[in-house]
């Protein structure tokens, strides 16, 4: 699995805590850090570019927040294809993952993180990304919960447009300052996969 690391602005100074507990605890996931402190994202701008790395298939999972988290999720869940819980701890992490079987998370980087806020950190993606997603909680409710999983994703599919047309609908300067990032430009063409987004995304960039 290749796991995304995106912080929005409040939150910068966080990301190489976050980046070490998730490298800690995923030995055998790839992690692309697509942030460090000086990350410069609205939540909103974090939401755009969670799907824009999700539709292209340059990343599987992503892992984001805010202050509270909310406004991230709320960002995040505007886009086709993702699928982002709330995470405050980790049994919300297992949950999340084995009764959802989302593709991202936001947690809260300010609201409740003290002392010890880096294990609250580890003690998270362990339980998330401990056991392959969708295996039910409790087990024996897993069948009406991927059922329930399946009808989402295909109620999304009615009720959101598709990226493509995202990016060339929204305000081009904002999708611009989104992704003008070095770490951005260093890993999305290496990794996506959907051809046409990427060349929507070339031309925003104006790269030949």
């Amino acid at each position: 699995m290749r796991i995304a690391l995106i912080n929005e602005n409040s939150q910068a100074s966080k990301n190489k805590i976050i980046y070490d507990a998730l490298v800690k605890t995923n030995k055998d996931n790839e992690i692309i850090n697509y942030s460090d402190e000086n990350t410069n994202l609205t939540y909103v701008q974090v939401g755009l570019l969670a799907g824009i790395l999700i539709n292209s298939k340059a990343s599987d999972f992503i892992v984001t927040g805010c202050g509270t988290g909310e406004g991230a999720m709320l960002a995040l869940n505007s886009f086709p294809n993702v699928l982002c819980g709330h995470i405050e701890d980790a049994e919300d992490a297992y949950m999340f993952g084995q009764i959802n079987a989302g593709n991202a998370v936001a947690i809260p980087y300010a609201k409740g993180f003290g002392w010890g806020g880096e294990i609250t950190l580890e003690y998270i993606f362990e339980k998330l990304f401990k056991e392959e997603f969708g295996g039910g909680y409790p087990k024996e409710r897993v069948v009406p919960e991927q059922r329930n999983k399946k009808i989402l994703d295909e109620v999304k599919k009615i009720t959101y447009k598709d990226m493509p047309t995202i990016l060339k609908e929204i305000d081009q300067e904002f999708l611009y300052n989104t992704i003008n990032t070095e770490q951005f430009k260093q890993n999305f063409f290496k990794y996506a996969e959907d051809g046409e987004i990427k060349e929507i995304i070339k031309n925003v960039l104006k790269i030949a």
